[in-house]
């Protein structure tokens, strides 16, 4: 009676070293395949960068039950009303910075500790600083047991840096203060290079600051959106939030992020895929700028991000109006790939509670005026609004979006 078992058993175990090589060959796919289309096709270039976004290991760094979205580009929770940053904008951020094996880098903002493994991949010694303990232990065990021994780890409050270890030859910082502190300035090093997300808490730019003769040069990168620096930044924010008054900005796409001359680039969005303002008061419905996508791709990231604060005990509707526009817009690898104006609400945990849409938008038509009253969730505390193709192809035409709560 027990030998069929014992054989079934027997079985199991010669069979766990190939389970375990096809799990490990899967996740390998698929951290290539989010490489190829969501970083290297969004025009990172750097080959050092590159490899290390293949080689390091990002579904070690999320909690287990979000594990199944390791390798797709978007922000996952981690605990502690903390999130770990989308794969493009950790291989952004980090081509930005231009490390190089020489370097000893600084970065504010453990996590869960997937941006300082990158940048161990590429320096000779990394700093970084959490200032939520719990978070700070647990990056630190994962980097450890991963053999990640060129990264230090602390708990503190990041606005103060690390000023034992300074000089550092750059600084990256992943979470957002309203100004750049000025002790990380005084610890970069002369020539030294900065990343870092400055602005209030829903409308904030990356920026690459340069240290030359003890001052920062300045250079906008683009729009992006990080939780707040905490701890001493957060007591010196001027500006707060108020989630009972919900409104987008820049709707009408007539303010442009200055990166150069000929920027096409609007000011307070971000995660800007495939996108241009375009410049025609005889075409924009109002001003003289409207945002157009156009994709070819079928499946392929084509769009513009915006966040809000929303309470939902406060507000429970929010009134949306836009204008549209579209030319031979189809569906992109499936029937759910279709333009929707879409607003996804999170809680206080920075979850996803929900998803509320207008649309789809599909064929050519002419400049379409939309109107729709969306509901709020209750638990609701912040909103994302997404536009774009998102995932379909042909063109898509926004103009004139106004979103207030009710």
């Amino acid at each position: 009676m027990r030998l069929p078992l014992l054989l079934t058993l027997l079985a199991c175990l010669l069979l766990l070293p190939t389970a375990t090589a096809q799990s490990r060959t899967s996740i390998e796919q698929q951290r290539n395949q989010m490489v190829d289309e969501e970083i290297v096709a969004a025009g990172v270039e750097d080959p050092r960068v590159i490899a290390a976004m293949r080689e390091t290991p990002r579904h070690d760094f999320v909690p287990l039950a979000r594990r199944k979205h390791a390798y797709l580009d978007m922000a996952l929770p981690i605990g502690s009303q903390q999130t770990i940053s989308p794969p493009f904008v950790v291989a952004y951020m980090t081509e930005q910075l231009d490390v190089q094996p020489q370097h000893k880098v600084l970065e504010i903002g453990t996590g869960s500790g997937y941006q300082a493994a990158v940048l161990g991949a590429l320096a000779h010694e990394v700093y970084s600083i959490e200032i939520v303990g719990e978070l700070g232990r647990k990056a630190a065990k994962t980097l450890k047991r991963l053999k990640y021994k060129n990264v230090h780890t602390r708990i503190g409050d990041g606005y103060l840096g690390w000023p034992e270890a300074a000089p550092f030859d750059r600084i990256i910082v992943t979470c957002s203060p309203e100004n750049v502190p000025k002790p990380l300035v005084e610890q970069l090093r002369e020539g030294g290079k900065m990343v870092i997300p400055v602005g209030t808490r829903y409308h904030q730019n990356l920026y690459l600051y340069v240290k030359e003769h003890g001052e920062l040069r300045r250079q906008p990168l683009r729009g992006t959106f990080f939780v707040p620096m905490t701890g001493t930044a957060e007591d010196l924010r001027r500006v707060q939030p108020d989630p009972t008054k919900p409104r987008l900005v820049n709707g009408g796409f007539e303010e442009l992020l200055q990166v150069n001359s000929k920027s096409k680039t609007p000011d307070g969005w971000y995660y800007l895929r495939q996108g241009e303002v375009v410049r025609d008061n005889t075409e924009a419905q109002e001003g003289e700028r409207y945002i157009r996508f156009e994709n070819e791709d079928p499946g392929r990231g084509c769009r513009a991000l915006q966040s809000l604060p929303v309470d939902g005990r406060k507000v429970r509707k929010l009134n949306v109006r836009f204008w549209a526009k579209g030319e031979q817009i189809r569906y992109g690898e499936n029937h759910q790939q279709w333009p929707y104006f879409v607003v996804t609400f999170y809680d206080d945990r920075r979850a996803a509670i929900t998803d509320e849409a207008i649309g789809p938008m599909h064929g050519s038509f002419p400049w379409t005026e939309y109107q729709q009253q969306l509901s709020v969730p209750l638990a609701a505390r912040d909103a994302i609004v997404r536009i774009g193709l998102l995932g379909a192809i042909g063109e898509l035409s926004i103009d004139g979006i106004e979103v207030e709560g009710e």
